[in-house]
Formats: C-alpha cells, structure tokens, sequence
C-alpha cells in the first residue's frame, strides 16, 4: 500500500495583524492549539507534520523582549570537544574495583577503549591543522561473548562512567527488519544526543551497547536460527558501525517532528542536525549458546587421522577463546556484520569463590545493598563471612552468574526483609545458621523482639518511679509482677506507660504523705495489687498505719523448747 506522506505547516501568532474583536471567550493559547492538533493529527491522519510557529517580531512587530534585553550569547564553539587522556591500565585499575576476575577481558576491552578514543583524538587534531594529509584508522569495534551475569553490562557501563561519555544499552532482541520500537536503528544514536543532553559533540563520542546480539544470529550451521529478520538487522547496523551520518530528527517519525518543533521555537535550531558515528564505540555481547559445537566440530575435522592424538575434551570457556571470524559465520553472522567487530573480548564462566569475592570485595557488592535497605528501617545488617560462602554455593548452582545471588539471597531474606521493620530489633546477624534454617533464626528473633519490648517498656515504667520520686520525695519500688501487669495494661488499653502510671498513681503523692508522716516510712514496695486496684489498695496502706502495733505474743514459738 502507497504511504501518503502528509505536511502540514501551521502558522500561530500572539498578537494579529488585523485589530483583533473581543471574543465572548478566552482564546486558546498557542500551546494550546499545538497540543490539540498534534492529538487530532497523530489520531486521525497520521504522517508527517511539522508545525511553524510565528513569533510576532517575525510579523514586522519587534518583541518587547527584545528591546529592552541584550539578545541572547551564542554557545562558544568547540565547548564540547571530548578530550581523553586515560590509559590501558587506569581504566583496568578502575574496573577492578567493580568486576571480579575477567582480568584478561578488562585488559583487552581497556586496550580497545584507549585505542578507539586515541584515535579520535588524533583525527581531530589532524583535522585541525591546515594542510596535513589525513589520517585512516580502523574502528575498534568490539564483541563480549561469554555466560550470563559474568559481567559483561558491567564492565562497558563503568568504563562510560569512568571516562565521561553517554551510553546508551538495547536489547538486539527488541530489533527488527523494519526497525527498533517502531523506529529504526538510528534511534540509538538519538539516544545518545538525549544522554548527552543536546550536547551533539558529545554525542559522536559515545558507547552504544547492544546486549543479546546472538539472537539475531540466523539459522547457521547445525542450529535453527530466529528468522530471516536477524539478517535484515545486521544489515541495518553496519552503516552505524562504520561512519555515517544520522539525521537529528527523524523524517518518518511524528514524534521526533514535533520535538524539532519545540526546540527551534525554545531557540535550540539553527544548530547542527547530523550525528556522525565515526567515533561512536559499538559494543556487542551474547552468550552464543552453541557456538562451541561448531568450534569443537571444526577442531575434530582437523585432529582426523591415523596420528591423531586424542586430547581432552575442552570446556566451554576454553573453547568460546578458540573462535574465530568463520565460526561466527556459520553461527549465524553476515561476514561483513562481524567484520566491523574486530576486537573479540571472552568472559569466563564465575565459581562459587569468585561469587564469595563478589559480595565480599565488590565495590558494586549486592551485600551493600542489602546493608541499605535494613538500614533505611533501623536495622543494622551484619553479614557473616560463613553465610557468604553458603549462599556463594547456592548461586553458582543456578548456573545464572552474579544473577543466581540475587535469586539465593531473596529466597533467604525475603521472610526477614517483611518482618524486621516492625519487630524493633536494631540488628540482624546474618550467618551460616540463619542461611541454613531461615525459619527457625526468624521466629527467635520474634522471640527477641518480644522480650526487647518487654525491657524497653519495664524502663519506661522505673522512669516514671524515678520521676515520682524526685517530685514527691517517696520511692516506689515495682516488683516483677507489678512492671508485667503495668506492660499488660498498658498495651491492653493503648496507652503509654507514663500516661497510664500518672492515672492509676494520682493520688499517692498525698497518701504517701499522710503515711509518712505516722510512720516516717518514704520507700514503698508495690505489687501487682497496687496495679489492679491502685486505690484500694493505698487506702489499705493509709488505714494500716494509722493503726497500733500488734503486741508481741507471750507464748513459745513452735519449736523453741
């Protein structure tokens, strides 16, 4: 079907030529008008549409902004040139700090990011003199292979971190032949000028990573492939892997037309409208579940003979190091697709000790995390080097990488991450009993809880009687029956301890008084009966010391001879 292609320009002026007539009703705003059409126009019609919007200086009137302001500074030129200076070793140093292991894929990937940005740093600078022949180099353009969650994301985020460039991450999976969500390929270099915050120049400068690139590997040899879409994919990124130049705003795309809209009515036109990709670093990875059985193949046609040796069978790590550029090939990949990607980066597969090393050593470390997330509720979080290596184990059965800790941990502290926050504990130890036996660590914590409730309350309850006594010169000493019955009724009737004991307790200050003075006493022994009939039972106190002494008995006590 023939697509129509629609423009539509629309021009919109604050103030009128013609003497405008009082309306019965407030006229919309220009904005108002553009957000109603751009709805109308993306419902009904569809295509492309640009709106011109007319400023009233461009009538013939002069802006009033414009007469009494100085216009506007121009940016100064080259403000944001990309300088790097790093070397192999200083981005290496840097990524240890996050990566575990993978010492010789951070050596390869740090080479490769000096020499891409060297590079580019040589070509500007030859540009820039008058005269001087110019200079070819080949882009460094790089592939990651290796098993999930070994860190492969990890490492190219952090080197965009460390040098200062956007990056921008797309799964290969959400690609097809016709394009990238709906738009193409060339959206990913978009993203990298929205990363940069307009900043074009920067954006020529920065990482597109495209994870899960495998699967757009089509049916290679001895393995059936996604479909005849991967092709047409790899294709589309071979122009951006190179050097191209793609347009700012897409011609095809409403949205993209409207925002070139907005920014030259914001002032941001007049601009550069290309981004060159030459020095964009491309870096692709995958798993490339597979590729060994093609690699092992073509080493067991070359070991065929009568003198052939038989040799043990290689792990998948050592065989994923042995690929080469036709192995690729017959996976799956266009010849000129993993041409443009020179430099071949290989991640080993993580052990249970190097997944300890993670947690324990790891800058980025998932134990951090967890350390946060109990303190943003008060609990402070005490991991055991003895549950690390237990749930160390666990994770690298999940055969998922640094991925399966995720998975172990939350199996574990999912109960306790529920529960703490509102039991009131200020710490968790986290050790190999606890891993072993979530069940049984978190109902003795409940237990703990319990009792730390009981004791904070029972401190409350000696406050008050120590506030008692310095207001009213009288001891009151609370026995263990007393401080329970006082915590019961207090959490029975809702209410604070010192609210509930200044209640029940409002006439003893006088009582004891009275008593006092028959007696001199001024140090009283409560029990639970005081708690349960305050009144009565001062009452008792007051009449018992107004009372004479029982006179001592004249007869022999029952054993005294």
């Amino acid at each position: 079907m023939r697509r129509i292609s629609q423009t539509l320009t629309i021009i919109m002026s604050d103030s009128p030529i013609d003497p405008p007539q009082p309306p019965q009703k407030p006229f919309p705003s220009p904005e108002e008008i553009t957000r109603k059409l751009e709805d109308f126009i993306k419902n009904s019609l569809g295509g492309q549409v640009i709106f011109s919007r007319v400023e009233p200086h461009d009538l013939g009137s002069k802006a009033p902004e414009a007469e009494d302001g100085p216009p506007a500074p121009e940016p100064p030129a080259n403000s944001s040139i990309f300088d790097f200076r790093y070397k192999p070793a200083d981005i290496k140093a840097y990524l240890d700090r996050f990566v575990i292991r993978q010492d010789e894929a951070k050596k390869v990937l740090a080479t490769a990011v000096c020499d891409h940005y060297n590079h580019a740093r040589m070509l500007r600078e030859n540009e820039s003199r008058k005269g001087s022949s110019p200079l070819e180099f080949s882009k460094q353009n790089v592939v990651i292979t290796g098993p999930t969650g070994v860190g492969k994301t990890y490492l190219v985020k952090h080197i965009a971190d460390l040098i200062g460039v956007p990056f921008v991450k797309a799964d290969a999976t959400k690609f097809s032949e016709t394009g990238y969500v709906g738009a193409d390929v060339d959206d990913l270099v978009r993203d990298l000028v929205a990363k940069a915050n307009g900043d074009v120049e920067l954006a020529e400068h920065g990482i597109i990573y495209l994870d899960e690139i495998d699967k757009l590997a089509t049916g290679g040899e001895g393995r059936i492939g996604r479909d005849v879409s991967g092709r047409g994919v790899q294709t589309a990124l071979l122009k951006l892997m190179e050097e191209t130049e793609v347009p700012l705003y897409a011609a095809n795309d409403f949205r993209s037309q409207m925002k070139m809209m907005f920014d030259m009515r914001q002032g941001k036109g007049g601009g550069r409208e290309v981004v060159n990709t030459r020095n964009i670093l491309f870096i692709v990875s995958g798993a490339f579940n597979g590729i060994e059985k093609i690699i092992e193949k073509r080493q067991a046609k070359a070991t065929i003979g009568f003198g052939a040796k038989i040799a043990d069978k290689p792990n998948s790590d050592d065989l994923l190091r042995q690929a080469t550029t036709k192995d690729f090939i017959d996976y799956g990949f266009e010849a000129e697709f993993i041409g443009r990607l020179p430099v071949r980066v290989f991640c080993d597969s993580l052990t249970a000790d190097d997944l300890f090393q993670i947690m324990k050593m790891s800058a980025g470390s998932l134990i951090r995390q967890y350390e946060r997330e109990f303190h943003a509720y008060g609990v402070r979080a005490i991991f055991q080097d003895d549950a690390l290596h237990v749930l160390a184990a666990r994770a690298a059965e999940e055969k998922t990488g640094a991925r399966g800790l995720v998975t172990a941990w939350e199996k574990v502290l999912r109960d306790f991450k529920f529960e703490l926050p509102s039991l009131g504990l200020p710490e968790i130890i986290i050790d190999s009993t606890l891993v072993n036996d979530p069940a049984a660590t978190l109902a003795r914590c409940r237990h703990d809880a319990e009792n730390l409730h009981t004791n904070v309350r029972a401190d409350e309850v000696r406050a008050f009687a120590a506030r008692f006594a310095e207001e009213n010169g009288f001891t009151l000493v609370f026995d263990g029956f007393a401080i329970a019955a006082l915590v019961q009724r207090a959490e029975r009737e809702g209410s604070s301890i010192d609210a509930m004991c200044a209640r029940l307790f409002k006439d003893f200050p006088f009582g004891l008084q009275l008593i006092s003075r028959t007696t001199g006493q001024t140090v009283f022994h409560l029990d639970r009966h005081a708690v349960d009939a305050p009144d009565r039972y001062l009452s008792d106190l007051v009449v018992h010391s107004y009372r004479p002494p029982e006179p001592a008995s004249t007869y022999p006590a029952p054993n005294e001879s």
